[in-house]
C-alpha cells in the first residue's frame, strides 16, 4: 500500500473515532414527533398545490427564504404559514341564479294529451304538426313552427302508460 493511501486511511479512522467519542449514546433522546423547519421549493409547491414555476413567480418574491451554500433555496414553514394566513379569504356565499325569462322547460299537459289523442286516431306526425301550426300553438321553447320530429319527441317523452295505451312500442320515423 502506498504511503499516501495509508495517510488517508489513518485520517479517515481518526475522523470516525473522534465523532464516535463526542456523541455518547446516553445523550440521545427519542422524539414522538419531529416538526418540519423548512420546505424545499418543490415541497412548498406541493404543499400549496401549485406548480414550481408558479411558486417561483408568485410566492418566493414575497416571502423570506434561506439560500443554501449549494445554491438551493429553503422556505421556512413559519413564512409559508404566514403567507397563507395573510391571504386566506372567506368562502363566497352561494349565489342563487335569478330565473331567466328564457325557455320553458315543459309542454303543458293539455297539449301532450292533444298530441297523444291525435296520434291515437291515426294521424301522421306531419299532420299533427300542420294542425298545431294552423292553430298557432307555440312550441315548448316559444317557437312558432312545429315539425314532425318535434311531435315525435313529445310522443316519445310522454308517459309510458300513454304509449302502452296506444299499443305502440316504437313510433314510426317521419
Amino acid at each position: 500500500m502506498t504511503s499516501r493511501r495509508q495517510r488517508r486511511r489513518a485520517a479517515a479512522q481518526h475522523r470516525h473515532a473522534s465523532t464516535a467519542e463526542t456523541q455518547p449514546v446516553d445523550d440521545l433522546e427519542l422524539a414522538d414527533r419531529v416538526d418540519r423547519l423548512a420546505y424545499s421549493r418543490k415541497q412548498a409547491a406541493e404543499a400549496l398545490g401549485v406548480s414550481l414555476a408558479t411558486l417561483d413567480r408568485r410566492v418566493v418574491p414575497v416571502i423570506a427564504t434561506v439560500e443554501t451554500e449549494w445554491g438551493g433555496r429553503l422556505i421556512p414553514v413559519s413564512e409559508l404559514e404566514r403567507y397563507l394566513a395573510e391571504r386566506a379569504q372567506r368562502p363566497r356565499a352561494t349565489r342563487i341564479a335569478p330565473k331567466r325569462p328564457g325557455r320553458k322547460r315543459r309542454i303543458p299537459p293539455e297539449l301532450v294529451a292533444r298530441i297523444d289523442d291525435e296520434h291515437a286516431q291515426g294521424r301522421s306526425l306531419g299532420e299533427i304538426a300542420r294542425g298545431l301550426n294552423a292553430d298557432r300553438v307555440r312550441t315548448a321553447q316559444g317557437g312558432r313552427q312545429w315539425w314532425p320530429s318535434t311531435v315525435r319527441s313529445v310522443l316519445c317523452r310522454s308517459s309510458p302508460a300513454t304509449s302502452a295505451r296506444n299499443g305502440e312500442a316504437r313510433l314510426p320515423t317521419p
